[in-house]
């Protein structure tokens, strides 16, 4: 029951932190705290000394006081309503020319999230204000403090708001797009190669042609294997697990996920299958070849007769070759120890014909009657090529998919000299 109560809080949390909606109620919330604290310490010694001190901070007049905050709250409402818009639009913009899979990135965006928290945060601490000054009339000496800190506040929204021009119309530019799915990509790679690095069985090849066979009953994209739902009792057995699907990969329902080396009862065989994580969205994060699948789907979106944008494609493919080059040292197969060195647990990488299949075949398809995209697909393969940390079997797959585009080049660019050229890079 724990374990699933778990699971359920791990899901629930990631939904919550990747919706639009998440920090702008935080930060609402906090600022109605704000409020009810500033109208609690109007009173005390030593605010009263400092409206002394400097009492051309501190509106007096009622009406002043009053026609403040109704200023403050039309504009920042203006305000608010105009940033959403833009959103809107960004979003909109990004789901036609470039791809629909890039709208959670666009709409997680953290800075964009809490200046619209700040503007909605603001505009609810004015109200609450404005309310209180009507209950206290026009003894405005008592609001003094939160007018103040209202009007404060205006002046951070008109900040944020040049801020928030300027970061909207950078975030839609496509190669911004382009440089932050490459950097979230490649920060994967890293840390999973370290993470190799410090498990010495990391490149232990296990033999698990025996090993008991469980099924799924879902039908989805295998997310990854949560090893802390694994109960306690299985934790303790000396068994071994393999987990057949590669990140990303979709699986039907009465496939084979996991092998098992050693006896155990159905309960705890199911206590496996549920630690598989299956979301029935392909995008669904940036773990294993998610990031490179973004790419590709921009590339291919970019050859579209409609769109019929060679650079943004170009940018593409050199980003996924450099991610190729990096993906296709690991690998086929790794095994790692975890609970104390008594679980062991085998994992499978995603094969260099199935990344070919899925990365560049269409990118191909899609661009072999372009010359300027044929020539920098080419070349990305190639230098994937002569990377020596390559094994020699993924090359030679490689070298497949280079064989191909010559066949598509032979076959599809009509113009003589536009072929030789391609084919001297062969």
């Amino acid at each position: 029951m724990f374990k699933t109560i778990l699971k359920f809080i791990k899901k629930k949390y990631k939904d919550v932190i990747h919706s639009i909606a998440f920090y702008p109620v935080l930060i609402s919330f906090s600022f109605l705290i704000l409020a009810i604290v500033g109208l609690q310490v109007e009173h005390l010694g030593w605010i009263n000394g400092l409206k002394k001190d400097i009492p051309y901070l501190f509106i007096e007049d009622y009406e002043t006081a009053r026609s403040i905050l109704s200023t403050i709250i039309s504009g920042i409402l203006s305000l608010t309503v105009f940033s959403f818009t833009m959103v809107m639009v960004v979003l909109n913009q990004a789901s036609s020319n470039f791809s629909p899979r890039l709208l959670p990135n666009l709409i997680s965006n953290k800075k964009h999230q809490i200046i619209l928290g700040i503007y909605i945060g603001t505009l609810l601490y004015c109200i609450f204000v404005l309310i209180s000054l009507g209950a206290y009339g026009i003894d405005s000496k008592s609001l003094g403090l939160s007018t103040m800190i209202a009007a404060i506040s205006s002046f951070v929204c008109i900040g944020l708001f040049v801020y928030f021009i300027d970061s909207i119309s950078k975030a839609i530019q496509i190669h911004n797009i382009i440089d932050r799915i490459y950097e979230s990509s490649s920060n994967y790679l890293k840390k999973r190669r370290d993470t190799q690095k410090t498990n010495k069985a990391a490149h232990t090849i296990i033999n698990t042609e025996n090993w008991r066979a469980l099924t799924i009953s879902k039908t989805g994209y295998f997310r990854g294997f949560d090893v802390s739902l694994i109960k306690d009792s299985l934790i303790e057995k000396d068994i071994q697990i393999e987990i057949i699907p590669y990140i990303n990969q979709h699986i039907w329902n009465g496939n084979p996920i996991l092998k098992i080396k050693g006896d155990l009862t159905n309960e705890e065989d199911d206590n496996l299958i549920f630690c598989c994580s299956i979301s029935s969205d392909r995008h669904e994060g940036d773990r294993g070849i998610t990031g490179m699948i973004k790419l590709m789907e921009i590339a291919v979106k970019a050859m579209s007769p409609g769109i019929n944008d060679p650079g943004t494609a170009i940018d593409a493919i050199n980003k996924i070759g450099l991610l190729l080059s990096e993906f296709l040292q690991f690998p086929s197969i790794t095994s790692k120890t975890v609970a104390n060195k008594s679980l062991v647990i085998v994992e499978n990488s995603i094969s260099a014909k199935e990344l070919m299949r899925i990365l560049i075949q269409p990118i191909r398809l899609y661009s072999k009657q372009d010359n300027s995209v044929l020539y920098v697909l080419i070349k990305s393969l190639q230098f994937i090529v002569n990377i020596p940390s390559i094994s020699p079997l993924n090359k030679e797959i490689v070298k497949i998919e280079l064989d191909a585009l010559a066949f598509d080049i032979d076959k599809n660019i009509d113009n003589k000299l536009d072929k030789e050229h391609l084919m001297k890079l062969f």
